[in-house]
């Protein structure tokens, strides 16, 4: 094994420790959809996000964005009548 191999080894085994929760994943999300996400918290969620909780995560909150839609519709049409 080189130092080159050894050095490598070490990169992916700091990256597979340093992935996010799906707690954490859910939270930056819900920062993101806000928009009020810094440059440096951005790029660091971009390094450790987990590709799958990611996925799950924007598929619940774009459902759950479809929901409160649905209901504030709902509301607004109730109240009109």
């Amino acid at each position: 094994m080189t130092a080159m191999d050894h050095d490598h080894d070490q990169v992916e085994s700091g990256a597979t420790q340093r992935k996010l929760s799906f707690l954490q994943t859910l939270k930056a999300v819900a920062w993101g959809l806000l928009g009020i996400r810094k440059g440096s918290g951005y790029r660091d969620d971009m390094a450790r996000l987990n590709p799958v909780h990611l996925v799950v995560a924007a598929v619940l909150a774009g459902a759950l964005f479809v929901i409160l839609l649905i209901s504030i519709v709902r509301w607004a049409v109730a109240s009109l009548s």
